[in-house]
Parts: structure tokens; C-alpha cells; sequence
């Protein structure tokens, strides 16, 4: 029989940074066989609590108390063996290392005292990885493990640091945020490892942003606000409503942002005719609207994040043409697309879009520092001041200098700065790529805002996004892909969730 005493309680813990509390008298239980949504706006003290328990940071008061015996403080390598697993919003993988060898990794290190032997047991490695890849809905033959994670899409590397917890066989597994690049597909399968998780006896701390899931997931929620616990229990016992009032201290509607749709007769800005790219997407047709806001949805394998791609430059079109305010214009290159102003937000914040350890400054500027320049080719220290603490001021980024590090502010505050940086070069399209994954439900609400108010303003905006509430409460038009195509089209002031989400569900059939 499983015991009923907790596997892992978090005691009075305290945190602070220069001053500022992260935690401030935070105490949990957590028993076996459980699974727990830790819920909170970005900067509440998620990641420090996190940390603390996985062993990255000490407290500076209270203990951690595993199945009875009490500590003051963790050393990352006592929490692995201790049987408390992270998978950390940014996986924390070896890219180039193999899947298997990523999948193993915890165990040998655990096993050898933090220090990985020269060879790995091949065998043993190989019959390890099979089983937790097949138990995340993976391939476990040969030539999947052999593969070097660095050649993995971002979804495929979110179920591989999912798998690793799964192989070290943790009586405890914290997942920060594991379904920020999957497709409900895949979230599906992940409810379903949760499952089996949860029968075999492990505490699971899921944290996410998405209610949703955390929903069809089931279990108990932590709200946290401040550093503070402001309420612990059963999920279903709460209503979204509720969970936003005690992340936030206010009242958030789930309304339509959308007022007034934008509808044919407004001048065309972007069209895109016939656009392909080998076998990734095919044939691709859509206009955009002067002050529109278009969706694009759709599943991994759709085509939608690769169409985003080729409209900024990224990964260029082979073939079709783009039609920019009635020119043809030529996207072989992220510069061509800056200097036809169009702006690009990718899915990847943290590896692709911002230098974290340059200052919001530097971040804001980076796509217009030429025109910063003064007439001895020296940038403008004045005048990009000006401009960053303009850009911090219109989309509310909490900061007390524009000069800090960009990675020290939270999930939201740091998309913010890279949507300023495109707004810097007043875009005439701006393609948001997931624009608020990672990001809480305050942030959310910020985003939104100003999205519509940048529409307003006459901006063309794509919206890419298996969000499916987000693509609803945003969008005048949605465009479905499927299999690198442009399967359907929907009015989004027309459509109900269950609507879309069928929508998709069918597209997969």
C-alpha cells in the first residue's frame, strides 16, 4: 500500500534578492501519486520555488523535508538522487549528444556521483531510452536514439527532457511549462504519461499557464501571488475566473478583444499568392488587410510555423510571390523583410529572437541601430535611451532601468521587448509566432491589448498559434492549414471553441 505521509513538504521557506522577496513564508505538502499545478503570474516566485527544490538555489530560511529526513538546503546532485526530477522550460538538453544519451543522463549521473564515465553501457542505454521514448508517444528504434537532439524540432526536444525524467524513474517531477511547443496531439499524449505517472506513485509539479490543461489534467492547484500561497486544493473546485483573480488581484474577462472586424473592403497590405517551399508547405494563397489581425492554425506538421519562416526571411520560399502595398517584393533574407518593415516575433524567444544577456536597450535598437547612428558612425546614446525607455513605457515592461539585463526580467516583460524591438522600425506587417507562450495570464491580457491597439493604428498583423482561445478572443480571420496547405478559412466572431477545436480535429483525420 502506497504511504500516506508526504513524499516532500516545503517548510516556511523564505527567498529574497537584493532586498526584494521572491518567497515569503511559502509552506506545501505534496503526497505521493499526485499531481499539482503551480500557478502564478510571471515574477510571483514559480522559478525560485522550483529551484530551491530541485537544489539550483538555497533558502535563506525554512527546510525541504523528503519522505522524513530534513534538509536546511539541496545540492542539485542530492535532489537527483533523492528522486526529484526538473524538466526546465529550457530542457536543459546536450545538443549534441544523442536522444539516448540525453535520456540516460540523469540516471548516470546519479549513479556515478555527478560524473559521467567515459563509455556508456550501450545496451543497458538502449533498452532504457526505448522504454521512456515510447512511453512519451516517441519512436524508440535505433536510428531515432542515435539522432543528436540539435537536429530536433523544439516539440520533439520538449518529449525527449520529458522522457529523461520518465528513464531516471523520479518519485518526483517538476515540468516548468512541458506543453509550450506541443500540438494538442501531443498534449494529449502528455495527459496520458501524466496518468501513468500519477498511478505508478509520482508527485508531479506541473507549471503552466495554460487552465485548459490543467483541467483535463486534473488534481490539485497552487496559486501563487507575490512570493506568497495564496490557495492550495482540488482544481475543479475553482473556476478560471477564480484562478485569474488570485494570480492577479483583479478581475480578467474572457470577452473577445476583437470589437469592430476588419472585413474586405479595407486596403490590402500583404498578398501572398502560390507561395511553396519544398516539402514544407505548398501553394499557399491568403490576402492581408490593412489593420487586420489573420490566424494561422493548424497542426506541427502543417506547414504554419514554416509559412511564418519564409515571411520573415528566415527559411525563404522557393517559389509564389509576395505583394507588399502592391509591390513585389523579394524575402530571401531576415534583412529583406526588416527593410521592407516587416517585423518577426519567433516561437523561440530565449534562442532566437533575444539577446538575453544584452540589456532591453541593446534589444530594442537591434533592428534599427544603423539609423541610430550620429554623422561619425557612433550610435547615439542619447537617442537609443530615448527610444528604449519609450518602447518600455508604451508596453508596460516592468523595469527599473532600460539598461538591465533583458534576462532578468520575467517571461512577459521579455516578449514585450522583442515585440518593441519590430515596432522600432514602425512595421507595415508584424508576424507574432506564438506571441504568449510561457507568458501568465496577466502578460496575456497586456498583449492582447496591445496587439488590438496596433491594428487599430493600420498594422497587418499574422497571428501564428495553436492557441485556440487566444486565435478566438484576437482574430478576424483564421486560416486552417494541413499538410503544407491552406485547407479553410473562418471568420473568428463566428466560431466557438469547440468549433475550432473541431475543426482542427478533422484537419488531423
Amino acid at each position: 500500500m502506497m504511504s500516506t505521509a508526504p513524499l516532500l513538504e516545503v517548510v516556511d521557506i523564505h527567498k529574497r534578492f537584493t532586498g526584494v522577496y521572491a518567497l515569503r513564508g511559502v509552506s506545501l505538502s505534496f503526497q505521493r501519486g499526485q499531481i499539482y499545478h503551480l500557478l502564478g503570474e510571471n515574477g510571483c516566485g514559480k522559478s525560485t520555488l522550483i529551484k530551491i527544490i530541485s537544489g539550483a538555489q538555497p533558502p535563506d530560511q525554512g527546510e525541504l523535508v523528503i519522505e522524513g529526513v530534513r534538509h536546511a538546503r539541496l545540492a542539485p546532485l542530492e535532489a537527483l538522487s533523492a528522486g526529484i526530477e526538473t524538466v526546465y522550460q529550457d530542457l536543459s538538453l546536450l545538443p549534441n549528444m544523442s536522444v539516448a544519451e540525453n535520456v540516460a543522463l540523469t540516471s548516470e549521473l546519479a549513479a556515478h556521483a555527478g560524473r559521467l564515465t567515459r563509455t556508456f553501457d550501450r545496451r543497458v542505454l538502449a533498452r532504457t531510452a526505448a522504454c521512456a521514448l515510447e512511453a512519451v508517444g516517441l519512436p524508440g528504434d535505433a536510428d531515432f536514439q542515435a539522432t543528436l537532439v540539435e537536429q530536433l524540432p523544439l516539440a520533439t526536444r520538449q518529449l525527449v527532457a520529458i522522457a529523461r525524467a520518465i528513464a531516471s524513474e523520479a518519485k518526483f517531477v517538476i515540468m516548468d511549462e512541458p506543453t509550450t511547443s506541443l500540438t494538442q496531439k501531443e498534449v494529449d499524449n502528455l495527459i496520458s504519461v501524466l496518468a501513468k505517472l500519477r498511478a505508478d506513485g509520482v508527485a508531479v509539479l506541473f507549471v503552466s499557464h495554460k487552465l485548459d490543461e490543467c483541467y483535463a489534467i486534473g488534481g490539485e492547484v497552487i496559486v501563487l501571488r507575490d512570493g506568497q500561497k495564496m490557495a492550495q486544493g482540488p482544481i475543479e473546485n475553482y473556476t478560471k475566473a477564480q484562478i485569474g483573480e488570485l494570480m492577479t488581484g483583479k478581475q480578467l474577462s474572457n470577452e473577445r478583444y476583437r470589437q469592430a472586424e476588419v472585413m474586405d473592403g479595407h486596403d490590402i497590405v500583404l498578398d501572398v499568392k502560390a507561395l511553396s517551399r519544398s516539402r514544407q508547405f505548398a501553394d499557399v494563397t491568403f490576402s492581408l488587410h490593412r489593420g487586420e489581425i489573420l490566424g494561422v492554425t493548424g497542426l506541427l506538421d502543417s506547414g504554419r510555423n514554416e509559412l511564418a519562416r519564409a515571411l520573415a526571411g528566415v527559411a525563404p520560399a522557393d517559389s509564389g510571390t509576395v505583394t507588399l502595398d502592391g509591390s513585389i517584393v523579394r524575402l530571401k533574407t531576415p534583412s529583406d523583410a526588416k527593410w521592407q518593415r516587416i517585423g518577426y516575433v519567433p516561437e523561440d524567444r530565449l534562442n532566437e529572437g533575444l539577446f538575453l544577456d544584452k540589456s532591453i536597450r541593446d534589444n530594442v535598437i537591434t533592428a534599427m541601430i544603423s539609423s541610430l547612428r550620429d554623422r561619425f558612425g557612433q550610435v547615439d546614446r542619447r537617442r537609443t535611451r530615448e527610444l528604449a525607455e519609450r518602447t518600455v513605457k508604451e508596453l508596460q515592461i516592468a523595469t527599473p532601468d532600460v539598461d538591465k539585463p533583458v534576462q532578468s526580467l520575467s517571461g512577459g516583460n521579455q516578449q514585450r521587448v522583442l515585440i518593441g524591438r519590430w515596432l522600432a522600425i514602425d512595421p507595415r506587417v508584424l508576424i507574432l509566432h506564438g506571441p504568449t507562450v510561457g507568458v501568465d495570464v496577466g502578460s496575456k491580457d497586456i498583449i492582447y491589448r496591445i496587439m488590438q491597439r496596433l491594428a487599430e493604428q493600420g498594422i497587418g498583423i499574422i497571428l501564428i498559434s495553436d492557441d485556440l482561445p487566444e486565435l478566438l478572443q484576437n482574430c478576424d480571420r483564421i486560416l486552417m492549414m494541413k499538410k503544407g496547405r491552406v485547407s479553410n478559412e473562418y471568420r473568428a466572431g463566428q466560431l466557438t471553441e469547440a468549433d475550432l477545436y473541431h475543426a482542427l480535429l478533422s484537419e488531423a483525420a
